[in-house]
């Protein structure tokens, strides 16, 4: 059977910690331009397609989007479940690989190992957080659009309605849930590679710099050489504190 896969991004301006950071520019081009760069490299995905918002502090978003050539939808600020929901059947996507615009090292191979696991096995969902062995930014949530129309139906707790596949890995006992480990050098989830904060962009800004000069095509194993070559970038965002699942108390979930 052939599957339409989708990449979804939850982009908005509206962010509490970090005011504006989807379109903060990064190495002089907005952090939203330089996920969705990474995002055209995966190879076994259809269609990208930014998730926004109706607000119009976010239609400089969809303008990118437009400029980028990619997709765009806009809809509820508070229920992103509905928004990615939406998204995915204005393009007709069959397999949505759920990301958010905080990621700008999100790494195109290990999406395409998500989605090639996805394909090749009999899974409801397939993700890599579910024990922390990847650094958190770098990975992808993956689903089908039916499966999402299902949870939509079953749930409106706030929670489930902000974190958009959170009810489906909640409940292994309604669901087939599938986690990717990461082994040997790539086990390394002391590293947090996504932006929530200041102190996060902060170390993203110094990895572009570094990594343009190397390889502007860098993937997750030229940050691992980065980070053991300069072990003094782990300490430039170690001190703040992840909070996963919006809507709830701090958690390592």
């Amino acid at each position: 059977m052939i599957h339409k896969i989708g990449i979804t991004i939850e982009a908005r301006m509206g962010s509490s910690r970090l005011p504006g950071k989807t379109l903060k520019l990064l190495a002089g081009k907005p952090m939203l331009e330089r996920i969705i760069e990474r995002l055209k490299r995966v190879k076994l995905a259809d269609q990208i397609i930014v998730a926004t918002t109706t607000s119009p502090d976010d239609l400089p978003i969809v303008d990118l989007a437009k400029k980028l050539g990619v997709g765009y939808y806009q809809g509820d600020e508070e229920d992103v479940l509905d928004r990615v929901l939406q998204a995915a059947k204005k393009y007709g996507i069959d397999i949505i690989v759920e990301t958010c615009g905080d990621c700008p090292v999100i790494d195109p191979q290990l999406l395409d190992l998500e989605i090639a696991t996805f394909l090749n096995n009999d899974y409801d969902y397939v993700g890599c957080h579910l024990k922390k062995t990847w650094p958190i930014g770098i990975d992808a949530k993956l689903f089908t659009t039916r499966t999402l129309e299902q949870v939509a139906v079953k749930t409106n707790a706030p929670a489930d309605r902000e974190n958009v596949s959170l009810y489906i890995y909640e409940h292994p006992d309604e669901f087939k849930i599938h986690n990717i480990e990461a082994t040997g050098r790539r086990n390394r989830p002391d590293m947090r590679l996504v932006v929530d904060h200041q102190a996060d962009f902060d170390l993203i800004e110094i990895i572009f710099k570094k990594m343009q000069k190397i390889n502007n095509e860098f993937d997750y194993s030229d940050l691992l050489n980065l980070f053991e070559n300069n072990p003094e970038l782990i300490n430039i965002n170690k001190d703040v504190i992840n909070i996963a699942v919006a809507g709830r108390e701090n958690n390592e979930n």
